[in-house]
């Protein structure tokens, strides 16, 4: 922790009595989302902890990861202890834009027009395998992540808040995929990349997996938290302190990738919007009303990775995005 950061709050209790002070009584709700999440998906802690942060941030998540690491899992288990709208689409080839937001029809009883909303109109929007699409599909979300509305025929329809679209794709199969466009990339808060999970981990998930019951399934968790609920939560992120050092910091963070020899392209001016953005988050997570320089480190990897490109001669060598990352990270100093 820098010597910047004041003193930590003391721990929260177990349970959040109404006496509480609402804020307490919000991370607790917070908490218990990520630990009803957290025994269904066993040994992905840090992802359970990022994507909570993107939904509180109020932004969008891109899922990253080899077949059969539970990215689906994961999205399932958080909207089953969300009582809000869940809506999930399968990107196929052959799916049209009008399958994801809708389109009109005519009803020859009432001899006229109507609209049929697409899938998209939901507060939870799992879209599974997106890169399987071809880009007029991918498309169809643009709008819809970055001014919470869709236009159908010509009439502006927003969508009821929250709503937070959960994209996953794989890294490792290329045929038949279509790759999403920087526009696209940019348009989702944090790129969270899902890794194999320890020994003792994988054994516990084979052996709930295996002993029949539904130990690990996500359909017996009740929901913890309302639309309402994850609104009050994400207006008590927005409104965490983060001082005018940290936000510099996160700025030259940022700018840091643009004059990085090591980088092509460099992060836009978003990504230091989002990467305070998701600090905040992280600090409510963990109980406290301000921001620290360590929790822009947080968010520094899952904010920019996708925002960033290698330069070709590191692409070719078999150098990661994180790596150019990590060192920028301990070459910009930290406020204190």
């Amino acid at each position: 922790m820098d010597d910047f950061s004041p003193p930590l709050p003391p721990p929260l209790p177990e349970a959040a009595p109404a006496e509480l002070p609402a804020f307490l009584q919000s991370v607790a709700l917070l908490r218990d989302m990520r630990r009803a999440v957290g025994a269904v998906v066993l040994g992905q802690a840090e992802v359970v902890d990022q994507v909570l942060v993107a939904f509180i941030a109020g932004g969008h998540i891109l899922l990253e990861g080899k077949p059969g690491l539970g990215k689906t899992h994961l999205v399932l288990a958080l909207a089953a202890t969300f009582g809000g709208l869940f809506r999930r689409i399968q990107f196929t080839p052959d799916l049209m834009p009008s399958d994801v937001t809708g389109h009109s029809l005519y009803d020859l009883g009432r001899q006229e027009f109507r609209l049929k909303r697409g899938p998209i109109f939901c507060n939870l929007l799992l879209a599974d395998e997106i890169n399987r699409a071809p880009a007029k599909t991918q498309a169809a979300l643009l709008e819809v992540m970055q001014e919470n509305q869709v236009t159908l025929d010509g009439q502006t329809l927003p969508l009821a808040p929250p709503f937070m679209a959960l994209a996953t794709q794989n890294p490792i199969e290329q045929e038949g995929t279509y790759a999403l466009p920087e526009a696209q990339l940019d348009r989702f808060l944090m790129k969270v990349l899902v890794d194999y999970p320890s020994s003792d981990h994988e054994e516990a998930i084979v052996v709930g997996s295996t002993t029949g019951g539904d130990g690990l399934s996500p359909s017996h968790l009740a929901p913890f938290a309302s639309a309402q609920d994850i609104l009050d939560l994400q207006a008590l992120a927005a409104a965490v302190t983060c001082v005018p050092e940290v936000i510099s910091y996160a700025v030259r963070l940022v700018r840091a990738t643009r004059s990085s020899p090591s980088l092509a392209l460099g992060a836009g001016t978003r990504g230091a919007i989002a990467l305070v953005k998701v600090a905040k988050a992280f600090a409510l997570l963990e109980g406290r009303a301000y921001v620290t320089p360590d929790d822009i480190k947080a968010a520094a990897l899952p904010v920019l990775r996708h925002r960033v490109a290698l330069s070709p001669e590191l692409a070719i060598g078999g150098q990661q995005v994180d790596d150019c990352l990590a060192e920028l990270l301990r070459s910009t100093p930290a406020p204190r």
